[in-house]
């Protein structure tokens, strides 16, 4: 039970955390798309009205081009400007405030006509109206013309038309170009990167609006707007626990909390890889390389948002973006806000509700603990003790019977359970008495039908011995016969009439002998035929005496298969050396009448091998087997195309066993016959009785080795591998 509650304290737990999860990211991410959107609402209120003012100086400087005529043109412009010695032209110097007036820079070279003069003279004047009510949220407000005279009211820097040096050119800045028709075909303002201020220490950032008179660009007008503020507050102002970013679509970073006041005039580019690499780059002062990676990450999900998207989930980190544009100059504001600031608060209130329960367990466990004690485990007690009380032979016990719950049923089942528990002790102890009789009675039948067994048993185990013994025996004698019947027709081959026709033949002519021998004509053919007719007898001779050897030999091979069948009876025969390569010689030379009758070609591959420590007759039974099996296999092959490969190879190291390989190329063995090839009574032949292969294997593990067989199918020949263990007599001894 105590386990149930807390499971379902745990799923309620589980449950509420997963509620008040996505409960608080709803809200959570609700909060953070409104706090985006209204703070970029705010922060680019400056931009907006950095372009309404150009909207106004562009249409109030055009209408003063074209209102000036060129005797006011003639008449002022001298009067408020002069060509110094250096070649260029400058506000005069007697009378000139630039802290109230704006400056006039014409750098040396530049070719002033009566309609670059009108629009200086223009500008001037639409400066002196409006720079000084805009330089109160502004740093500066200028024109720039594209000869490259500049006119710019800077009231924080009063002198710098009169500082500038004498060929310095305003066009080769970023604020210009974006302002020409090749790179502003559609003629709006635009806006510069962030750039940094090396006298004001702080960054900027340029807006441009192009002016063009009959189709021609006549001038550019500015503002430089300072961005530390923005900067600042970007950095400051932020959701707890989250940081705000601010970069342009290029990759170029202008806030960020680890951008502090020394770095205002450096650049980051976050997607600017090769130049962050560069020593002294971005990466000598911007965060380590996580910091850079991770930053490279944010700036990858928010670029991928698809358009109207405000708010992604950046996984790999663990964080919430949340993006908005400033109009304007287009830039992404970013808040970063960590998911954790979403999965504490679940946290917290799941970790309330799982103490709570905890709580509510301990309790529960408690009061149940003591209600089991008084009510459950007391009277199990007294259960128990009565169960030892019947363990030791009293069936006389005291339970309470009144109570009429369940162990009050429990009480009387009891007290009912030890009186029938007397009761059948009693009969199992008169069935004992009985029991014992009958058991003395079947030990001796037992024992009787145990000296049957035995005596069965022995006569199977005769009966195989004798099998294998005359299987074993029967190939052996089939050679013997052969040898036998080779013998006989040798012997009836021989031409020994011939040696009574020429004694009878010496005998006619026993008187003149040896005119006979010398001048008869056959009598000049005795010498010569009884020469060649003693060789021929002897070689008769000598292939007789090879047939007799071999029946001899194969006549002491039968005494040795019974010798080995009789030591399955007995003890195992001791090992001896043997050379391997002489062994399969034997078995094929005892199978060979055989192989010729069938007329089939042996071919060896016999490694020369040390003697080796085996028991010579077991392995030569198992041989000469395989030989003949191998042999029997053949017979539905052509005559012409019979092949027994008998091979032994040795082993490349030492504790590897030899391996004896006999392969034919004959009939084949099917699979689902493969695994019952060494069966006892298992044949394929119709003459066969399946005691050969069975008895090789037995003998092939007795000799510590093993009996394998591989085929590829019916057609396709079969390979006996006869595994020994390689046991060199000389280490050995």
């Amino acid at each position: 039970m105590g386990v149930r509650i807390a499971v379902v304290i745990t799923l309620a737990t589980l449950f509420s955390y997963l509620h008040i999860l996505q409960t608080l990211r709803t809200e959570t991410l609700i909060r953070l798309e409104r706090y985006v959107v209204e703070y970029s609402q705010r922060e680019q209120a400056i931009f907006v009205l950095a372009e309404d003012n150009h909207a106004v100086l562009r249409k109030t400087l055009e209408e003063r081009i074209q209102a000036l005529s060129p005797e006011d043109v003639s008449a002022r412009f001298d009067t408020l400007f002069v060509r110094l010695p250096d070649g260029s032209i400058r506000n005069r110097p007697e009378g000139f405030d630039g802290t109230r007036q704006p400056g006039v820079f014409v750098p040396r070279g530049v070719n002033v006509d009566e309609d670059l003069r009108r629009r200086v003279l223009a500008s001037y004047d639409v400066l002196t109206w409006f720079g000084p009510a805009f330089s109160t949220r502004f740093a500066n407000t200028y024109v720039t013309l594209p000869e490259g005279a500049l006119i710019i009211y800077w009231p924080e820097r009063p002198t710098w038309c009169q500082d500038a040096e004498p060929g310095f050119s305003m066009v080769e800045f970023d604020f210009f170009p974006i302002s020409r028709p090749e790179n502003n075909p559609e003629r709006k303002t635009a806006w510069t990167g962030v750039f940094g201020d090396p006298v004001a220490n702080s960054s900027l950032v340029s807006v441009s609006t192009p002016l063009d008179l009959d189709g021609h660009h006549a001038a550019t007008i500015s503002h430089d707007v300072l961005l530390e503020e923005l900067v600042t507050r970007t950095r400051d102002n932020h959701l707890p626990g989250a940081y705000n970013v601010l970069f342009r679509d290029d990759g170029q970073l202008i806030a960020h909390p680890g951008l502090t006041a020394k770095d205002a005039t450096s650049v980051y580019n976050i997607l600017d890889a090769a130049k962050q690499e560069q020593p002294g780059g971005a990466l000598a002062w911007f965060g380590s390389a996580e910091q850079r990676a991770h930053l490279h990450d944010v700036f990858k999900h928010v670029k991928n948002l698809p358009p109207g998207g405000t708010v992604v989930k950046l996984p790999k980190h663990g964080e919430y973006l949340a993006r908005a544009r400033l109009q304007g100059p287009g830039w992404n504001l970013v808040t970063v806000l960590p998911e954790s600031m979403v999965t504490k608060p679940a946290l917290a209130a799941a970790r309330y509700v799982l103490l709570l329960g905890l709580v509510s367990l301990v309790l529960e466990l408690a009061i149940m603990a003591w209600v089991l004690r008084r009510q459950i485990t007391q009277p199990l007690l007294v259960f128990t003790q009565a169960t030892d009380r019947i363990a030791a032979g009293d069936f006389h016990l005291e339970l309470d019977t009144s109570r009429n719950d369940e162990l009050g049923q429990l009480a009387r089942s009891f007290r009912h359970m030890a009186n029938e528990v007397q009761h059948r002790e009693q009969a199992l102890r008169e069935a004992n008495e009985s029991l014992e009789q009958r058991v003395e009675e079947r030990t001796r039948e037992l024992k009787d039908v145990h000296m049957q067994l035995v005596q069965t048993a022995r006569r199977a185990g005769m009966a195989e011995i004798a099998t294998n013994v005359l299987h074993n025996v029967g190939n052996v004698l089939n050679s013997v016969y052969t040898s036998a019947q080779l013998a006989k027709e040798r012997m009836t081959g021989m031409r020994l009439e011939h040696v009574g026709r020429v004694a009878h033949l010496l005998d006619e002519h026993q008187a003149d002998a040896g005119t006979f021998l010398a001048q008869d004509e056959r009598g000049k053919n005795v010498v010569p035929f009884l020469e060649k007719l003693g060789r021929n007898l002897l070689e008769e001779r000598q292939q007789i005496t090879t047939l007799l050897d071999d029946v001899g030999r194969y006549t002491e091979h039968v005494g040795d298969i019974v010798k080995v069948q009789q030591n399955y009876a007995r003890t195992p025969r001791l090992q001896e050396p043997v050379h391997l390569a002489g062994l399969v010689e034997d078995a094929i030379r005892i199978n060979a009448a055989g192989l010729t009758r069938h007329q089939v070609k042996v071919v060896r591959h016999l490694a020369d091998l040390p003697p080796l420590l085996t028991d010579k007759h077991k392995v030569l039974m198992i041989l000469v087997n395989l030989v003949s099996n191998g042999k029997y296999a053949m017979d539905g092959v052509p005559v012409a195309e019979r092949l027994l490969t008998v091979s032994m190879d040795c082993p490349p190291h030492a504790h590897e066993p030899v391996r004896i390989q006999v392969h034919d190329n004959g009939m084949g063995i099917a699979p689902e016959m493969l695994t019952r090839i060494f069966q006892y009574g298992f044949t394929t032949r119709e003459e066969g009785h399946g005691f050969g292969l069975h008895s090789s294997a037995l003998a092939a593990q007795e000799l510590g080795g093993a009996l394998t067989v591989h085929s590829d199918g019916p057609g396709h020949g079969a390979t006996f591998t006869l595994e020994l263990p390689y046991l060199p007599a000389q280490e050995t001894a």
